[in-house]
């Protein structure tokens, strides 16, 4: 909490510095001003160095390479819940609906962007997230980003599961078929207008829209019966789980 409370003070220096002096304030060096420049210059401030070893990963031998990160983005645990998030937003919210969701205009038929079909909103044939509008890569840093839909589906191939009690948290222990490792997502349940189910269920976003139904994108879904791949209403607040790529 005092981390979260420290990143929006440097986030309000800087937008009441505007954008007018956009490089100044380019922290991490990637041309733009987002959140990730708030999050590297909390880092300096504390003296972290960013880089690889800065967040914890899981290597499971995974045929793509494919390396997941050990908590989610604003855990300081494996079974921590971290931060909730609609998918495309980078910081998270209160309250969790179509009315306030950055990506629409008040409702699923208004979407503004990332949209595939007219019925929608305005279409841009965009189906993956920027790295600017990807929740992983704005607190960790451009290594790192939202799976796809694809590294889900090979998560799921390549490991057995079960549901299981760490720390008197529950949630799906991901064990390798390849080389045995483990890696833990706990049931943080959801935000949205109609529940949170802490404990029972957890929801992880993808890095991509469903096609057919834009308003909605992938999910890696946590259950007592299962951990498979799901879809979600975007404007929902879900976890997020962070995947980079071997050095």
């Amino acid at each position: 909490m005092k981390k979260f409370f420290i990143l929006l003070c440097v986030a309000a220096v800087f937008s009441v510095a505007g954008y007018s002096q956009t490089y100044r304030y380019d922290v991490n060096g990637d041309g733009v001003v987002t959140i990730s420049d708030v999050t590297a210059l909390y880092n300096q401030m504390l003296g972290v160095e960013p880089g690889f070893s800065t967040h914890e990963y899981v290597d499971l031998g995974l045929p793509s390479g494919t390396l997941w990160a050990a908590m989610n983005i604003g855990a300081a645990s494996p079974e921590s819940y971290g931060y909730y998030f609609a998918w495309g937003e980078t910081y998270p919210r209160n309250i969790y609906s179509w009315d306030n969701y950055m990506w629409c205009n008040g409702s699923s038929s208004s979407l503004t962007k990332y949209c595939t079909q007219y019925p929608y909103g305005f279409v841009d044939d965009i189906t993956q997230l920027y790295p600017e509008d990807d929740a992983a890569t704005a607190y960790w840093g451009p290594e790192w980003r939202m799976p796809t839909y694809e590294q889900i589906q090979e998560l799921t191939a390549n490991c057995s599961s079960e549901w299981t009690e760490r720390n008197g948290v529950y949630g799906r222990l991901f064990t390798s078929d390849i080389n045995g490792a483990t890696l833990f997502f706990p049931a943080a349940g959801y935000h949205s207008s109609v529940g949170f189910e802490v404990g029972t269920t957890g929801n992880y976003w993808s890095h991509e829209v469903v096609n057919t139904v834009c308003y909605k994108a992938y999910t890696l879904k946590v259950d007592a019966n299962a951990g498979k791949s799901g879809s979600a209403f975007r404007f929902q607040g879900n976890s997020v789980r962070a995947v980079r790529a071997q050095d």
